[in-house]
């Protein structure tokens, strides 16, 4: 700088401006020109290379480009050139006025870092709209880890202005903060706990924009529609918003329902309760007519006399592996649970060939419409507590 300086005071002199007898009136206009230099080199970055590289990243095929040259981008790096421009040239202007100099070169240095700390802002932007179109990192919750570089890089740019403002080294204040650490920590707690879990939600793929997750603790039951540094907002199905703090996903249990998707299958998983009484041995006349049906095998009824409930279960297994509707390539099974003051469960386990919640009721709906409605010809029966109407009917026919 003192170069460039010295080659200035050269060329000025060479005019017949001498830069140690300057008068005021001359020290304004030689400002007024840095200003006007300043300017100059600023529209001419605005109107000249700013379309220029927006013709260059126009025909390359990437789209990275695009972003991080986008128009926000370049208007703040535009942003920098003035503050440069005007710190170099400002010596010479005010040389002979040590205090204005002093404070001039410090506003101006002030004024570089927050513009600075605007293209820093800007620059993450870009990189988090980068990552959103990446096909591998879209799915990553980024989002509060750019907001904690950002945050770090406004901590160093407050300590940058505090340094300039009172004429100290950065390190200098850097070390007396130090003291105040635990203060800091206790403002900063909620950023800091979630920074640490946002990298332990990103590094372990727990949790992506567009899962569907479920949170009883904090009645969370929908898709996450963002992932920051200090909030996960989920969008519950009643169209309600759930905010959760990142670190509770990590700390707490929470259900991700991604892998459901991930399949195009969905479980359903749900019992039948029969009336005890109704289980029987099956009659011969049953029996063949449960063989032709193909409910039956003539293995299995030349084994040990048939039951009713067993070949209930027969049927409904030969109906889910017919059934379209019916994933056959995920495990079905119709089992008999432990009998219980409710009947004795049979529970039917299968799953949908569709994640989409109307279509999978539809077709889980469908498949128990249909075993409700086949019970009857086996012999069995529900169980079902008495009604009102029930205990009508039983005085009527004993009267």
């Amino acid at each position: 700088m003192d170069n460039l300086n010295h080659e200035i005071a050269a060329l000025l002199y060479n005019m017949g401006i001498d830069k140690d007898n300057l008068g005021w009136g001359t020290r304004i206009t030689i400002l007024a020109c840095v200003l006007l230099i300043a300017y100059i080199f600023t529209k001419i970055f605005h109107y000249l290379i700013i379309p220029a590289i927006h013709k260059i990243t126009s025909k390359t095929k990437a789209t990275w480009d695009d972003y991080l040259f986008n128009e926000r981008m370049l208007s703040a790096i535009c942003r920098l050139i003035s503050p440069i421009v005007i710190y170099i040239l400002l010596p010479f202007a005010l040389e002979n006025a040590p205090e204005v100099l002093d404070i001039s070169l410090k506003i101006c240095l002030v004024y570089l870092v927050v513009v600075t700390l605007r293209l820093i802002n800007a620059f993450l932007n870009s990189l988090y709209e980068i990552s959103n179109e990446h096909e591998t990192l879209r799915n990553r919750p980024l989002k509060g880890i750019y907001q904690m570089i950002n945050i770090v890089a406004i901590g160093v740019g407050i300590i940058l202005i505090i340094s300039i403002l009172m004429d100290q080294n950065a390190a200098t204040i850097l070390a007396g903060l130090g003291a105040s650490a635990a203060v800091l920590m206790l403002i900063f707690k909620d950023s800091i706990l979630g920074l640490v879990a946002g990298v332990q939600l990103s590094a372990n793929d727990m949790l992506r924009p567009g899962d569907w997750i479920t949170m009883d603790k904090y009645g969370a039951n929908g898709y996450v529609t963002e992932v920051s540094l200090t909030t996960v907002k989920v969008q519950n199905f009643d169209k309600t918003i759930t905010t959760l703090p990142p670190y509770a996903l990590v700390s707490d249990s929470f259900q991700n329902w991604r892998g459901m998707w991930q399949s195009g299958s969905r479980r359903i998983k749900r019992s039948l309760f029969f009336d005890v009484n109704t289980v029987r041995f099956c009659t011969e006349e049953e029996t063949k007519t449960y063989i032709e049906k193909g409910w039956l095998s003539k293995e299995e009824a030349e084994h040990a006399r048939p039951v009713n409930l067993q070949v209930f279960r027969n049927f409904t297994m030969k109906y889910l592996y017919g059934h379209p509707k019916i994933n056959s390539e995920f495990l079905q099974m119709v089992r008999q649970m432990e009998p219980t003051t409710e009947g004795l469960p049979v529970e039917i386990y299968c799953f949908a060939a569709s994640t989409e919640w109307p279509v999978y009721e539809s077709i889980q709906g469908e498949v128990f419409d249909y075993l409700i409605a086949s019970i009857p010809q086996f012999g069995l029966r529900l169980f079902q507590r008495p009604s009102g109407l029930d205990l009508n009917l039983i005085n009527q026919n004993n009267s």
